[in-house]
């Protein structure tokens, strides 16, 4: 992702995730497709500077009926349940997967804000099935930068205060390291399966045809650049705003001096002091975190074409190369 900047400040500098957990992952998207978003719990432990996810579980699917549903109360008796029969049962961070790579979200910064919060080695992993179908395992894992961190504690949103912390989208999330850890039995059992596989064709990936993929992406990023534009002129507006009310604080202040100038000269007392920021109110400045999520958002999309493209450009010299080579 393109959003992620910096360095690992955080107290975790790699994630060690088992091969049961990325099945139980994309098991749980496959279940429920019929919802745009699948998320879950990650449990585990902490190993030194390495974050070791050894087990997760899904959030439940439930309707608008379930009204009486407690979502913290089922978490609560999922990892009291996994203790009992001696599984990690500590809460080391969430799931959520995505299509194409849309996740920079306000909802995501709030849940990872929530968990990092509470558990400072908390992290969100992200599965994109749409990726990993064209072949290469997607999931990677992010957690917010002590930056943003304090922002998001500070709930100081405005124009001002992101300047004042010099944060930009770039400087929102960072990207944490995976392994995929597998046992030795595990390794074998899929090297059996593989042997056993009955898939006709193994060389889709070598296929020269473009997918939908390049055009959603585009699609879903001229969304965002839209949504970005209707920002710009919502700042705009307010930026007009403030430099009209300051020239009419201006021209009140002179009018002021010159009628005290002119009670003065006639002997008069001179008007009272009034307190100007009460008869002028600032405008309201429009909150700037949800503009940076749609940068970093914009930004992630561009890097998602980019990575494509140039695979698809690979294969289309691969193949001029070979058909020369005939």
């Amino acid at each position: 992702m393109a959003s992620t900047g910096g360095t690992l400040d955080s107290p975790v500098k790699q994630i060690q995730i088992d091969g049961l957990v990325v099945l139980k992952i994309i098991k749980h998207y496959e279940e429920g497709q019929s919802s745009e978003v699948v998320q879950g719990v990650l449990l585990g432990l902490v190993v030194d500077d390495r974050l070791e996810i050894t087990n997760c579980f899904p959030f439940p699917q439930h309707t608008e009926d379930d009204a009486d549903f407690d979502e913290v109360q089922y978490q609560m008796e999922m990892m009291r349940s996994l203790r009992h029969v001696n599984i990690d049962h500590l809460h080391v961070g969430w799931y959520q997967s995505t299509y194409y790579g849309s996740f920079v979200s306000r909802a995501l910064l709030d849940s990872q804000f929530s968990y990092q919060h509470a558990i400072e080695e908390s992290v969100v992993l992200i599965y994109d099935p749409i990726k990993t179908a064209q072949g290469s395992l997607s999931l990677k894992a992010y957690r917010l930068t002590p930056k943003l961190m304090e922002i998001c504690k500070e709930k100081d949103f405005t124009p001002e205060g992101l300047k004042k912390a010099n944060i930009g989208f770039d400087h929102m999330f960072e990207e944490v390291p995976i392994v995929i850890k597998n046992s030795h039995l595990i390794n074998v059992l899929m090297w059996e399966l593989e042997d056993k596989s009955t898939v006709a064709d193994k060389h889709e990936l070598l296929s020269l045809s473009s997918s939908n993929h390049l055009e959603k992406s585009l699609q879903l990023l001229m969304d965002r650049v839209d949504d970005m534009n209707q920002d710009i002129v919502k700042y705009n507006t307010y930026s007009r705003n403030v430099s009209k009310q300051q020239q009419q604080k201006h021209q009140y202040v002179q009018r002021r001096q010159q009628e005290n100038a002119q009670r003065e000269s006639r002997g008069e007392a001179a008007l009272p002091e009034e307190d100007i920021s009460k008869m002028f109110k600032p405008p309201q400045a429009p909150p700037r975190m949800d503009t940076l999520l749609i940068a970093g958002q914009i930004n992630n999309y561009c890097q998602n074409v980019k990575e494509f493209t140039s695979q698809n450009l690979g294969k289309l010299f691969m193949a001029e190369a070979l058909q020369g080579h005939n």
